[in-house]
């Protein structure tokens, strides 16, 4: 015959806390595990747009200081300028033969690990690229070993299965509404019967005013008026009497 033991109070606080504990490493674990990776943003864009993408990382190599980070460019990029970063040195690669090809930010000084760093592009993408992912994979060197963050999730898999997955922009259409028409040219011209009448009487306009305030306001001072001739009829009674 088996016995068990009776659960205590302190049995139970101690189950709770040893719960509570894995829920928040389960918690903490999934972002700090997404943010291990190098990101870019904004990772949306608008084609036939410029845009000035950052990319960023708070690690190293497996704990080895990061001292370059090389990034591909796609195709479908009209114009690349380079942000100058205290810290790092830059190279166009390809850009004397047209658009760069590849960026390469090498540190001054090796970034340690944990510690966070950002380095910038400026990019025009083409028209045509309107309705794409496109992917800037970027070679991560350390003084110790390189990361390449260059995967993509093929059709049907969830990109935070990826190892080293690299950081992608979607590309959307530009809006026609977005005041790159010729909105200003249909535009009809005014005619008596639709254009607005500038009133001859300003004071009588602000007196007609929704402002909540200037209503307190004018209450506010009629009411300080009243008071004050009732106060000149209590004292001029007062002296008669």
């Amino acid at each position: 015959m088996s016995t068990t033991a009776p659960t205590t109070p302190a049995r139970r606080r101690t189950r709770l806390a040893v719960g509570i504990t894995a829920g928040l490493a389960l918690a903490v674990g999934a972002p700090l595990a997404a943010s291990a990776h190098v990101t870019v943003t904004p990772d949306a864009a608008t084609a036939g747009a410029y845009s000035v993408l950052t990319f960023a990382f708070g690690h190293g190599c497996d704990g080895a200081p990061t001292t370059a980070l090389t990034i591909d460019l796609p195709e479908g990029i009209e114009s690349v300028s380079p942000q100058i970063e205290p810290g790092w040195s830059i190279e166009a690669v390809g850009a004397e033969n047209g658009i760069a090809s590849q960026v390469i930010y090498t540190a001054d000084e090796p970034v340690a690990d944990g510690f966070r760093s950002t380095v910038t592009l400026q990019v025009k993408f083409a028209e045509d690229t309107a309705g794409e992912t496109l992917a800037f994979p970027v070679l991560q060197s350390c003084t110790e070993g390189e990361t390449n963050w260059a995967e993509i999730a093929e059709a049907g898999q969830d990109p935070h299965d990826l190892d080293a997955p690299a950081p992608l922009v979607t590309i959307s259409a530009a809006d026609a509404a977005d005041g790159h028409g010729d909105a200003a040219e249909t535009e009809e011209e005014p005619t008596e019967e639709t254009a607005t009448p500038i009133s001859a009487d300003l004071g009588a306009e602000a007196a007609s005013s929704d402002d909540p305030v200037a209503r307190w306001l004018a209450a506010g001072g009629l009411v300080a008026g009243l008071a004050a001739l009732v106060l000149v009829l209590v004292r001029g009674r007062a002296r008669k009497s």
